[in-house]
């Protein structure tokens, strides 16, 4: 977690840029933008700039119209637009417009937040206290998943464990490991270091950048630090079953480094453990009604069931305490199983054809 604001703890005496890249983000940029506003300011100067990478919707007129409110400091915020990705350049997701929004800036820090994420009050001025006192180049925070359609409450409990477990915080913020990991939605650079190691410029067809950008920040020595950021930020990351199928698609393979054997392990393993459970446990159940006459043997199974769906319980309550994610819906993780599975195989064979391996519509491959 962040740490706490103690009275002239840090120095107020600097600067910060929030960039916020948009595409068709209507439904989610007024919430970002009015909880970044919001914010205790943070520094002597900062100011927001909302990049639109060509959006076809109305993100532009939502951010406008938030800027006019009276009750805000909407003379905060410039937008600019990205414009045209250059013909015979392979730009992926958000680095285009990223580099764009790094044109003019002239701060001490620059903050890159994605347009689905909130911010509370003090995240802001804690973050830079922190990056400050600490001398972080790079401050990247975790933040709260919130889930609110049924397919989210079965596929992001377990890939949050599954990220937990895959990166672990202890040995991503410890220099003697080449354990990179950040956070996306929330990275807080030193300017100086992202130019150094050349920022999303220097990765312009990397997909996965948060992690691509991490790594050029450790291997560089500059100093990483990524933090479980539940008491700061909000992130819903996707509003229905759709969104959620074309994101993890395009990620799954690409976060387990392409590695076909690894990656087919993976699905196999969250099938095994959050599914097949079920499949023993109803199987059995239905056997005794029917009163099948391999009683015994039944009986072994469904203990074995039991037992693993109690496990599952425990882990989710585990993930309440470790990840604030409430144990509502804990039971749909067996049908999260079952998609995390065909999500696995649907994302080697779109990554490695460029057949439907899109991001928003776009074209990665």
């Amino acid at each position: 977690m962040l740490k706490g604001l103690n009275s002239g703890d840090y120095a107020f005496n600097t600067s910060l840029t929030v960039i916020i890249p948009t595409y068709n983000e209507e439904l989610k940029i007024e919430r970002c933008i009015r909880s970044v506003l919001a914010s205790e300011q943070p520094c002597e100067k900062w100011k927001v700039v909302l990049v639109d990478d060509c959006s076809t919707d109305q993100t532009i007129q939502v951010v406008e119209n938030v800027s006019a409110d009276e009750d805000i400091k909407g003379n905060l915020v410039e937008i600019i637009s990205a414009g045209e990705r250059p013909i015979g350049e392979k730009w992926a997701g958000k680095n285009w417009a990223c580099t764009q929004g790094m044109k003019n800036v002239d701060s001490t820090w620059v903050l890159f937040l994605d347009a689905d994420v909130e911010l509370e009050k003090e995240t802001l001025k804690r973050s830079i206290a922190q990056a400050t006192e600490e001398k972080i180049d790079l401050l990247s925070l975790a933040p709260k998943l919130v889930c609110g359609c049924l397919s989210e409450w079965m596929v992001q409990p377990i890939i949050a464990m599954l990220l937990a477990i895959g990166f672990p915080i202890s040995k991503t913020n410890s220099p003697t490991t080449k354990e990179a990991f950040a956070a996306g939605p929330y990275m807080l650079f030193k300017k100086d270091a992202y130019l150094a190691i050349g920022g999303h410029k220097n990765i312009p067809n990397e997909v996965v950048e948060d992690i691509k950008l991490a790594s050029l920040i450790k291997t560089n020595n500059f100093k990483l630090k990524f933090l479980l950021g539940l008491d700061s930020i909000k992130l819903r990351m996707y509003t229905n079953f759709s969104e959620l199928w074309e994101g993890w698609t395009k990620n799954w393979f690409l976060g387990l480094k392409k590695n076909v054997p690894k990656s087919i392990c993976a699905s196999v393993v969250v099938f095994t453990l959050f599914t097949m459970p079920w499949i023993y446990l109803i199987g059995c159940t239905l056997m005794i009604i029917i009163k099948d006459n391999r009683l015994i043997l039944i009986n072994q199974y469904l203990v074995f069931a039991v037992a693993s769906v109690g496990t599952q319980f425990i882990i989710r309550y585990w993930c309440k305490y470790k990840f604030n994610l409430p144990t509502k819906y804990w039971y749909l993780m067996s049908a999260g199983g079952v998609i995390i599975f065909m999500i696995g195989f649907s994302s080697i064979w779109k990554t490695l054809t460029g057949r439907g391996w899109t991001w928003k519509g776009r074209e990665l491959g």
